[in-house]
Order: structure tokens, then sequence, then C-alpha cells
């Protein structure tokens, strides 16, 4: 199948490239170690050679933009970061085309909510321009390292944290931007398969409202961690949080969004307010709705879901992000029920969303929303 046309960068984005200056490692893997490592990636454990970075100080602003030998980092351990958490982060990925271009999926969605996350944490807002700027240029110096097999992909961590030696409860008056690569394979090796979730009653993933909780900020992550473990303990794969407020609505899973698809093929997910506003989440739907169903964004009470589950009212229940793209949910449970999700087997619609959007992120299918951006 033909690669589909796309958008490609804008002129002026390729200058900002240009103004990263590329300072190369001298102890390059390889080729022979780097085909090895992308026989068969797994998932955060391999780093290409080379890191994006750019420096920003308070009298100065945002200076210093180059690529860096890929390696660890020196900080004092007054390190502001290591106190009081000031930090924020995303995830992306980059694919390899049949032609061997490669693309990456709406960046500009990442880079204006990692500006909104860094004014959430009191950071200074990287602008849209040097963020995809710092992903080309990394992506255009490791290259290589982009695999080229079924549902494989480059996945991109651009990441931000407060950099500055001291104690004091005040935003840092230095930080840095960094974005580093891994090589990562299929999300389900052995195919797509539904997982269970668990139904936190008794923890939180973030506070309601006005708290961090639509900030992609680590401080989020470490507290699903207790809850995730708890759950896999049970021996469930994943944990469904409820709102930090009343304990009452769905709110999302310990880093995917969900949705509820309907009898009557309507499209039902948690409303945006203490969630993350995930690029894939917009983009189902998108899809969703190009597809002549209606979505609705609302507060979902988790009693609701239960007992549309056990009527057969919600037919398919899936989750969304950027690693797993779409992951079909089989089972639901909490301490006091335990109900089953279309028979254990994936949801029609669900996969049908998947394929879609897959086959626009590998150039498969058209990408009539320009959502891609060429890369390489």
């Amino acid at each position: 199948m033909t690669t589909m046309s796309h958008h490609i960068l804008p002129a002026e984005l390729e200058d900002l490239v240009a103004r990263f200056e590329v300072r190369r490692t001298g102890a390059p893997t390889t080729e022979d170690e780097r085909t090895s490592l992308l026989a068969k990636p797994k998932f955060g454990t391999v780093f290409t050679d080379h890191m994006a970075r750019v420096s920003w100080r308070a009298a100065d602003g945002w200076t210093d933009r180059r690529v860096e030998p890929y390696g660890p980092l020196q900080l004092d351990p007054a390190t502001a970061v290591l106190h009081y958490a000031q930090e924020i982060f995303e995830g992306m990925k980059a694919y390899k085309h049949a032609d061997g271009s490669v693309w990456t999926f709406r960046p500009e969605q990442n880079a204006r909510r990692y500006a909104r996350s860094a004014h959430r944490l009191a950071l200074p807002e990287l602008s849209e321009d040097d963020f995809l700027a710092s992903i080309a240029a990394l992506v255009r110096t490791d290259v290589e390292w982009v695999p080229g097999g079924e549902d494989s992909s480059l996945y991109l961590r651009p990441f931000m944290f407060a950099s500055e030696s001291f104690l004091g409860v005040r935003p840092a008056l230095e930080v840095e931007h960094l974005v580093i690569a891994s090589p990562v394979g299929p999300y389900f090796a052995g195919g797509v398969r539904p997982v269970s979730i668990f139904l936190s009653e008794k923890y939180h993933r973030a506070g309601p409202p006005g708290g961090t909780g639509d900030a992609k900020f680590g401080g989020n992550y470490a507290a699903s961690l207790l809850p995730q473990l708890e759950a896999q303990q049970r021996g469930f794969d994943q944990v469904c949080f409820l709102d930090g407020a009343e304990s009452t609505y769905l709110e999302e899973l310990g880093g995917m969004n969900v949705f509820l698809v309907m009898a009557d093929g309507t499209i039902h997910t948690p409303e945006l307010g203490s969630i993350l506003e995930g690029i894939t989440r917009r983009s189902i739907i998108q899809l969703a709705r190009d597809r002549g169903h209606e979505v609705v964004e609302r507060r979902i009470p988790a009693r609701e879901l239960v007992s549309g589950l056990e009527s057969g009212q919600v037919k398919e229940f899936f989750a969304c992000g950027t690693a797993a793209v779409v992951t079909p949910i089989g089972r639901l449970a909490s301490s006091d029920f335990d109900v089953e999700v279309g028979g254990g087997e994936p949801g029609e619609l669900t996969m049908a969303l998947r394929a879609e959007l897959t086959d626009i992120q590998y150039g498969r299918a058209e990408d009539r929303h320009g959502w891609m951006r060429r890369l390489a």
C-alpha cells in the first residue's frame, strides 16, 4: 500500500531546527548492535545515542539549543526538582512509513499541552517552535534508530525540570528541557487483548479541578503507583480512578483516558477538568464523530457504568493513550462488584477506531485532518 500524502514541516521550522547545534557522540552504537537492539525493542529500556536539550535561566530565557550525546545528568543534591517535584513531561512517537520517511502525530497538541503543564507547575513555557524543533533535531540525528517493524515506533519523551540548586520553596530560576528517544515494539506483543481493570475507591491520582490532574506532571503518576501495585496483586492489569472530590465519577486510568460505547451508538467519555486532555482522546472523538457517532463528554458515575454493563446498555469500554493507542477493557471490578465487558472480547467499534488511527499514523490511510508532521 502506498503512503498517503501528508503535510510537511513548515519552512520556518526548518530554520529553527538548524539552530540546534549537533554535538555527536564519540562512541556511537555500531550498526550490528543497533540492529540487535531494534529486533525486539522493549518499552523504555533502550535509548538512542543522543538527546536534544535547551537550557533556561531567568535572566537569559531559553538558550544553548543543542543535540548532545545521551548520558547521565549530573545533579547537585540540592537540585530543586528532587525536593519539590517541579517537572513535567510529554509522550509521543515517530513512525517510519513504507517509503522510509519518518513522521509524528499531532505534535502541536503536545507542544501546547507541554506549555499548559509548565504554566501550572510554575515552569517557563517553551515555545511551540522550540518544542517541535527539539524533536525534529533529535529524530534527524538518530534517524537510524526508528524501527520499521509492524506497529513499532520511536517513542519520544520531552521533559522539563527545575535544575537550580536551591532549597527555598519558590519557582526555580534554572530549568532544563530535554528530549530522549526509545525504540519500542508493539504494545501488545501477542496481539491486542482486553485488559482487566480494578476500580480504585480508596486512592485518587489527583485532586479536584484546580489541582494538577490536567497537567502531565510526574506527581500524578507517582500517586497512581500504589493503587496500581495493589490492583496487580489482586490479578488486575490496570486501575481506574474516581474523582478526588466525591469519589463518584469516572476519571481515567493511571495513564489513559476511557470511553464507553452505548447500545444506542453514542460514545461517552469523562469531561475535562481534573483529567489529562489526551491527544489520542481528542483524536478518537474526532474519528468517532466522522463515523456519525454522537460523542458526549460528561461526568459519568461509576455505578452508572456498572449497571450499564450488567444491563447491556454499555456495549464496549476502552482506554486510549500514546503507548497502547486503544486498549479494549474486558473486565471491571472493585471490592463489591465484578462485571465482564462484551463477553471479555474486544469491541467492534473499539478495534475499528484503533485500526483507523494506527493506519493514519503509519501512513496506510489518508490523513484527512492533517494530523501528521514529517520529521525526516
